[in-house]
Formats: C-alpha cells, structure tokens, sequence
C-alpha cells in the first residue's frame, strides 16, 4: 500500500517519539546549570517512556532485554532551572540485527541544549549475552526510524 507523500516537517514528526519534562531544582549544580551526569537520567527517562507505549495498546513491552553499549552527548548550551518544560525527542537511526541506535535531543521551543546518541544491544537474560533483534522488536523501531 502506498502512503500519501508527507512534507519533510510532518515525516519527520512521525517518527520521533516525544518525552516532555520539567528541570527539578535538585538537577542544578552550584553554577547553576543541570548537572551533566543528569542528562543521562533525562535520556533514560525518555527511552522508558519510548520503549512502555505498546504496552498501553498491546499489553506487553516491545522490547525486553535490553543494555545500554555506548553513550556520547554533544552539550550545547546549559540548561537552567524553570518553570517551562523540556523535551527529549528520541529517534533510531540505525538497525541491526542484536543492535541499534537512538539519537536524541534534549531542547524547548526555542533551543538546543544537547545532541546524544546511545547504541542499545539486545540481551539474553538467561543466558547473560547479546541475542537478535525479534521481528516485532523491528518491526517497533522501525516506527521511528
């Protein structure tokens, strides 16, 4: 089935997943900008909500068993405390078979504050090693590539 031509804006809503929060003031560090580990809570919180939206339509995860292989975080500009939220907006750019990635960035509706990406393995449990990537975990992902 061919699907009616989107302009670029609209494509490229569709497939980032969106994750609005709020700095708490127990984010600043004494310069009083967010403090840099909590930018990796910021993504995971993001990735949780990404990763929980099936479940609310289907009834189970879309995806189970996963670590986190590598992080890297561009910093913009700082962060400070205030009263409007923020956003991660999440998207995968690449697919493998027992891998992928996320980029993400953290920004409002006027700035950028961060560029992150994570590559996210896929993780046998039982067996303590990577596994492959099932067709529904695909499938899911591809939602947002």
């Amino acid at each position: 089935m061919v699907q009616p031509a989107l302009d670029t804006d609209r494509r490229e809503e569709l497939r980032r997943h969106i994750h609005e929060f709020h700095v708490r003031f127990g984010d600043i560090d004494v310069l009083g900008h967010v403090n840099n580990c909590r930018y990796l809570t910021y993504l995971e919180d993001a990735r949780v909500s990404m990763f929980r939206l099936d479940p609310l339509r289907q009834g189970t995860a879309p995806l189970k068993g996963l670590v986190v292989a590598r992080h890297e975080i561009d910093y913009k500009r700082p962060l400070l405390f205030g009263p409007e939220p923020v956003r991660v907006e999440t998207w995968v750019t690449e697919l493998r078979a027992a891998s992928f990635a996320l980029a993400y960035e953290i920004r409002d509706d006027e700035h950028l504050y961060v560029r992150a990406s994570s590559v996210i393995v896929a993780y046998d449990l039982e067996n303590t090693r990577s596994r492959r990537l099932s067709e529904d975990e695909v499938a899911f992902l591809s939602a947002y590539r």
